[in-house]
């Protein structure tokens, strides 16, 4: 799976190459200055990143593109490291980015696209949006519980888009489905894309895939517990409460005790999927028995506070909303076979049923007999860590995976072949759909590719360490801030993945300098930072384009999420605290 960084797997077949380079020293402080002087010229890449993103408002691939050119002069110029080093740990980076991640998204926007392609997500839509009138249980159900599902199976914006359209189409104003769509999309981010985050954690910071997934299982399932009563309360306040408590409740449990059980036993690539179809079961299961004794609070003023949480930051006055009628009112929704809905479904099924498979030891075995490993050239025992990032110097491996039979995507790859012969889509459909993901994935591609060019290139040049000495100072709070520093990744990068790669390592690195659990530390970075996928410019363009909102449309979201951004972060941190302090995850 991916890059180890700290020891060697057992190879199959092993590519070796010659170094050029014998040994580079790394350093610390630069041009024989204090710690105080060196942190701000480490930090440069970074503060580069948040000057385009947040300031400039520049796309997020020109600022990958710009952080990786100021990484790459800090790591010459600053740090002294050969130009020949410095290319080849860009280079490794870009290699991660491309494979195992970006093969992993590719195919999981396939299978999406696939699915919508021919109709079946149409399906798959109305058999969500059919269950229930009240907008509050339809978000619930479509921004939390299938939105998780989408974020588990895709990811990378996917869940935001297609919830708020669906929002969309069911009466919700613009900023109301975007504003729902973005709360929810919190607690499943760490797991989305089949885990690709925590894959990519696990392969920057050499630490071990299970015990990361579970750490990041127990982190994140408190804040799956609160985040739908969190949501309902944070969009109508706390009339919109009334009368579904026993439904706001359900949803959190069942999707917190899922995560927990399926990131600490099974791994991260399902946990987002499994929680998420449990979640959609309970709910139904409620739907449906209280679709049996409707409420008689539907009435009056009530009635008016349904339609102004479904239409919040709408144009229409209260007195408007209370004459007006939610589309889902008035549009019949065709009801399906039990048969068609299972169909309909049958890719997502496909999908779980691979990734079980490509996890089970005695498959995963075979498969893995035909991975490469490579010694990366002009990097791989190259660069040697020096005290007090570690107890004596020693050689900082570098050894890429090319495990192209066992990684998640092409488990996923396997699932989009299945279910496109199942489904009967011709191969020129097919062609025309993956033509479509490779013209989507474009720009993604490049920021993902760039951004962990600039992490990797900052772990081996010694900037991530030089911020690390700078964190060491916070002391005993370290936990808590440690899921702040991932929180301000997210919103830079606008992926939890692209800061896990950014600053997983510096985590570790500073973990081990205090004394704290590396893995925890690490897991509470990831954690902290699926609370600023809500405030990210990213995830607020993908949300303005799938609902129409304007551009002063888009300022008061952000306004919006940031104070709940905050909120939810500094919780997170405090449960990183708990965790270190008091029941010792780890």
């Amino acid at each position: 799976m991916g890059i180890s960084l700290t020891s060697e797997a057992n190879p199959t077949s092993v590519i070796e190459a010659e170094n050029v380079l014998l040994i580079w020293y790394q350093t610390y402080l630069l041009f024989g200055h204090g710690l105080g002087f060196s942190v701000v010229l480490a930090a440069l890449p970074i503060l580069t990143l948040l000057l385009l993103l947040g300031v400039l408002r520049k796309p997020a691939w020109m600022a990958g593109l710009c952080g990786l050119g100021v990484t790459f002069l800090l790591a010459t110029l600053a740090y002294k490291m050969p130009v020949s080093t410095a290319v080849s740990a860009a280079g490794l980076g870009v290699a991660f980015g491309l494979f195992p991640i970006t093969w992993l998204i590719f195919w999981a926007i396939t299978l999406f696209r696939v699915t919508v392609e021919t109709g079946q997500f149409e399906i798959i839509k109305d058999s969500i949006g059919r269950l229930t009138p009240d907008p509050r249980l339809q978000a619930l159900l479509i921004a939390f519980a299938f939105g998780a599902f989408l974020e588990g199976a895709a990811g990378f914006g996917t869940p935001v888009a297609i919830a708020a359209s669906m929002l969309i189409g069911l009466g919700f104003s613009p900023f109301s489905a975007s504003a729902i769509c973005l709360l929810a999309n919190t607690a499943p981010v760490a797991f989305g894309s089949i885990g690709i985050p925590i894959i990519t954690l696990a392969g920057t910071t050499g630490l071990p895939l299970d015990q990361l997934s579970a750490a990041i299982g127990a982190i994140c399932t408190p804040i799956a517990l609160i985040v739908p009563t969190y949501l309902i309360l944070a969009v109508g306040g706390m009339s919109a409460t009334s009368g579904i408590w026993v439904p706001m409740l359900m949803a959190g449990s069942v999707f917190g005790v899922v995560q927990l059980f399926v990131s600490t036993y099974l791994g991260p690539q399902l946990t987002d999927i499994l929680a998420a179809l449990a979640a959609i079961a309970a709910m139904v299961a409620v739907l449906r028995m209280r679709r049996a004794h409707p409420a008689a609070e539907n009435a009056g003023h009530a009635a008016t506070m349904l339609k102004r949480f479904a239409r919040m930051g709408s144009s229409k006055g209260v007195s408007e909303l209370a004459g007006a009628e939610l589309s889902i009112e008035e549009r019949v929704i065709p009801a399906y076979s039990a048969g068609k809905v299972l169909y309909a479904w049958m890719p997502y099924g496909l999908l779980v049923a691979s990734v079980i498979l490509w996890g089970w030891a005695p498959v995963h075995n075979v498969l893995d007999k035909v991975t490469v490993l490579v010694k990366w050239p002009l990097l791989n025992d190259v660069v040697y860590r020096m005290a007090p990032i570690v107890a004596k110097a020693s050689p900082y491996h570098a050894v890429f995976a090319f495990n192209w039979l066992t990684t998640p995507g092409t488990a996923c790859m396997v699932a989009t072949l299945l279910s496109v012969a199942a489904v009967r889509m011709s191969p020129a459909r097919l062609f025309k759909v993956v033509l479509a993901v490779l013209k989507q994935l474009k720009l993604p591609t490049a920021t993902v590719s760039s951004v962990l060019a600039v992490a990797f290139l900052m772990n081996y040049c010694g900037a991530t360490a030089t911020l690390g000495l700078a964190f060491a100072a916070t002391g005993r709070v370290f936990p808590f801030f440690s899921a702040l520093l991932g929180w301000m990744g997210v919103f830079l990068t606008g992926s939890d993945t692209s800061s896990n790669a950014l600053f997983g390592n510096l985590q570790v690195v500073t973990a081990q300098r205090l004394g704290f659990d590396p893995v925890l530390m690490a897991a509470a970075n990831s954690s902290g930072g699926v609370m600023g996928k809500m405030i990210s410019l990213q995830t607020i363009a993908i949300a303005a384009a799938a609902t129409g909102l304007n551009a002063a449309d888009q300022v008061r979201l952000f306004r919006f999420t940031l104070k709940h951004s905050i909120i939810l972060a500094l919780v997170t941190g405090c449960i990183a605290l708990l965790y270190a302090y008091v029941f010792h995850l780890g």
